[in-house]
């Protein structure tokens, strides 16, 4: 049962209950011009100074094609005096950097005039882990039909295999040794579907990686094929050390460079980029190569899809099991014709 202190309505300080609340509270005029901003909004838009809000339009923190929406909101809730229920939406705070928040606007009475307010709950973090859950959960089933199918094809191949050595030991046909070097490609993608949806099946212990080093070191390994490619290697906080399986985050690390080396036709740039931030590990790595279609990006990480003719998919599917892995998260921005950025963030424990 809750406990009511009786105060005088006139003693309580409003403004220091909003200016002090845990959400985001905005005040706008008419024309959308930001009127109050409390303290949870200036951390929310990631800004040291109101001047950088107060004043300024809120079209200017929102994504271009909510202008219109915002704008239809404002004359709602302005002159017809209704409520905006709450709505998951996304925002632009400094730097170009985008959250989600979960917006509510209500009517304002100021004297005579009606305002905005606007109240915002930032469920960036909440999204983030829907996501991982949902592709965790993707991946476990694709996992379990995944090792149903190498069973199944894996025991017919074996008996066609040990036929073709019998025949080879009385036949000698140069056509046999093509038969037998594309089963054996056969076996290797079986394999490898088995690796990517079981990583359980690999007890590979968790050990202190310097990942600075390892992308260095990986890169290495693309000498020959990067005469044309320009890269840029900016790593940041290499102090900042990772538990998890190296050999592989390494594979994952292999598999991105390669794809980005891949997805550039000609000339090009490949960037790889290392930092920490708020108790996460960064690593991005762009190209500028052909880019990835809208309706693609959803289905990346899935087995057997690929934008090469003679790709797998196998490889993305073990990057994105790696890092879930690791309680990782990984994202992909991609524009057709300008490039692709994959993000992949580990989580670092206080300890490490």
């Amino acid at each position: 049962m809750g406990i009511y202190l009786n105060l005088p309505i006139k003693n309580i300080d409003f403004h220091q209950l909003i200016e002090n609340s845990l959400n985001s509270i905005l005040i706008l005029g008419e024309d959308g011009t930001i009127l109050y901003c409390n303290r949870a909004g200036l951390q929310l838009l990631k800004y040291s100074s109101l001047d950088n809000i107060l004043n300024k339009n809120i079209t200017n923190f929102l994504p271009p094609d909510l202008h219109d929406l915002c704008n239809e909101g404002l004359t709602r809730v302005i002159e017809k005096q209704e409520i905006i229920e709450q709505m998951d939406i996304k925002i632009v705070k400094n730097l170009g950097e985008v959250a989600e928040v979960k917006l509510m606007t209500i009517p304002y009475y100021f004297g005579n005039k009606v305002l905005a307010q606007v109240i915002m709950q930032d469920i960036t973090e909440r999204k983030i882990a829907e996501k991982r859950l949902k592709d965790r959960e993707k991946l476990a089933s694709l996992g379990q039909l995944a090792a149903g199918i190498v069973h199944e094809v894996k025991n017919p191949l074996t008996a066609v295999k040990g036929f073709l050595q019998l025949i080879k030991e009385s036949h000698n046909h140069p056509y046999l040794e093509t038969m037998e070097s594309e089963l054996e490609k056969a076996f290797d993608t079986l394999q490898n579907l088995l690796q990517v949806s079981k990583p359980d099946l690999q007890d590979e212990p968790l050990i202190l990686i310097d990942l600075c080093k390892e992308l260095n070191s990986i890169l290495l390994l693309f000498q020959e094929k990067l005469y044309s490619i320009e890269v840029e290697m900016d790593l940041r906080d290499c102090h900042m050390k990772f538990y998890g399986k190296k050999n592989l985050l390494l594979k994952s690390f292999f598999n991105l460079i390669k794809n980005a080396i891949e997805a550039i036709m000609g000339n090009g740039k490949i960037k790889i980029e290392h930092y920490y931030h708020d108790g996460w590990i960064h690593i991005k790595v762009s190209d500028t190569g052909q880019g990835i279609p809208e309706e693609k990006l959803a289905i990346l990480g899935t087995p057997f899809y690929s934008s090469k003719a003679d790709g797998t998919g196998l490889g993305l599917t073990q990057v994105f099991t790696t890092v879930h892995e690791h309680g990782g998260n990984i994202s992909v921005q991609s524009l057709v014709g300008k490039g692709t950025t994959f993000h992949l963030q580990l989580p670092v424990k206080k300890n490490e």
